[in-house]
């Protein structure tokens, strides 16, 4: 066998091997793909709402701060007041 069929072995037998590799790994994951929803369908809704509350959590802060940021000083500072007096 001269170096170039030998060659020309080497890539096939890698590409086939790849090939069934590939196959093989996307029958297991969708499997695996279809076992995580039906366990995790009920952990993932609750998560999510946590996550949206969360959210709306950190955009209201986001609201004052830029409020805070965009108002004068003079009005930063009757808030401060008053939220101090609170």
């Amino acid at each position: 066998m001269n170096p170039f069929e030998m060659v020309v072995m080497i890539v096939l037998i890698v590409t086939i091997g790849r090939v069934l590799s590939g196959r093989m790994g996307n029958r297991d994951n969708r499997k695996l793909d279809k076992l995580r929803q039906l366990a995790g369908a009920g952990e993932d809704n609750a998560e999510n709402q946590r996550l949206q509350a969360e959210v709306a959590r950190l955009n209201d802060r986001i609201r004052v701060l830029e409020r805070l940021a965009t108002d004068p000083a003079k009005r930063l500072a009757d808030e401060i007041e008053s939220l101090k007096d609170k």
